[in-house]
């Protein structure tokens, strides 16, 4: 295992309590341009409909705005919602975003909803949700059209995916899938894909080793990879002292709180979360969560990750930190980039 951790970014847009989705659309973009400079490898954004915790709707267009403002970093989704939508559009706004960027664009594609049901059934309307059952065939269809090789007797082979590349053979986003079941991690194996895992959202955890284990056993080489590549998302946030970064997580543990039951109105201020008055529930339920995050000080947050690190047997992480403050979260990427020495010559 690599002593040396390789990190990123994966950002939900959080809109702030008091705050605008312009607000943290505009915050998205800063943060992006800022840990480019702090050494970090990818910033991926993702999708999220009908709350109000969250700004990044179409990440799509964000990945653009961007990657115009960025200059080396790889930039791209974590996630596209595929099941919402047609695989060869989707083709086409990726290889427009790799004509425009190319080399630097990953193509993240998740298959939860990213929504509730009403709202999946409003992106659909007026026809149906798609069934996930089609979501094996979506993969394959948006594969083929972003490299211009759907399989012979498909009824789409003369559909050609624009815009038309520049480079032969043609510069292609790389393709990731998200997750955090075996489902997933089975079927980017099956592909020969990179395989992203979302230690983050907090669902089974314990079983995350075993799932990235799995996804590793079963991979095929394939032309998109030769070798199983795995990446895990974490929550992070990182104080210059633990006392720090325990208040500042309280707004995001609140958040949270908040959005499971139904209450969601931006992520609270850190007084806010201070202040509340936790049933003996909701106290459990927000301690069982905050132990899937990472939140302390520099050289905490960095044994927490090499220990996650070793046990998912992966140096690549995301990192994802949610707050209230936008100053909040640059000074956490701040404080771990320089103890996880990613500007350092040999990274």
């Amino acid at each position: 295992m690599p002593s040396k951790l390789s990190l990123g970014v994966v950002d939900q847009s959080p809109v702030r309590a008091g705050g605008t989705a312009g607000d943290a659309l505009r915050e998205t973009i800063a943060l992006a341009v800022a840990v480019e400079g702090l050494g970090y490898n990818h910033y991926w954004v993702a999708e999220h409909h009908s709350t109000a915790n969250f700004a990044g709707t179409s990440p799509e267009i964000l990945t653009g705005q961007i990657a115009g403002r960025t200059n080396t970093i790889r930039v791209g989704t974590g996630g596209v919602m595929l099941s919402h939508y047609s695989s060869f559009k989707v083709a086409e706004n990726f290889r427009l975003l790799e004509s425009l960027y190319p080399g630097r664009v990953d193509l993240g594609i998740g298959r939860a909803p990213g929504s509730d049901q009403l709202t999946a059934a409003a992106l659909a309307y007026p026809g149906y949700p798609r069934d996930i059952s089609h979501f094996p065939r979506q993969i394959t269809d948006l594969l083929g059209y972003l490299s211009g090789s759907l399989e012979e007797g498909h009824p789409f082979t003369n559909v050609k995916a624009g815009p038309s590349a520049s480079s032969s053979p043609p510069s292609v986003p790389q393709v990731w899938l998200l997750g955090s079941r075996q489902e997933s991690a089975f079927m980017a194996a099956q592909l020969g894909l990179p395989f992203a895992y979302a230690h983050f959202f907090g669902l089974g955890v314990e079983d995350g080793p075993r799932i990235v284990e799995m996804y590793r056993k079963n991979f095929n080489p394939s032309e998109y990879l030769s070798e199983p590549k795995a990446n895990v998302g974490v929550h992070v946030v990182c104080a210059e002292t633990e006392e720090d970064a325990v208040n500042i997580a309280a707004s995001r543990n609140l958040a949270r709180l908040y959005s499971i039951t139904g209450r969601a109105k931006g992520i609270p201020s850190v007084e806010e979360a201070l202040n509340y008055p936790y049933q003996s529930n909701e106290s459990a339920y927000v301690e069982q969560y905050s132990r899937v995050c990472v939140d302390g000080d520099p050289v905490q947050v960095k044994k927490s990750l090499d220990e996650l690190s070793e046990r998912y047997q992966t140096p690549d992480l995301s990192i994802v930190t949610i707050c209230h403050r936008y100053q909040d979260r640059v000074r956490s990427y701040e404080l771990l980039s320089d103890e996880c020495g990613l500007l350092d010559s040999d990274q």
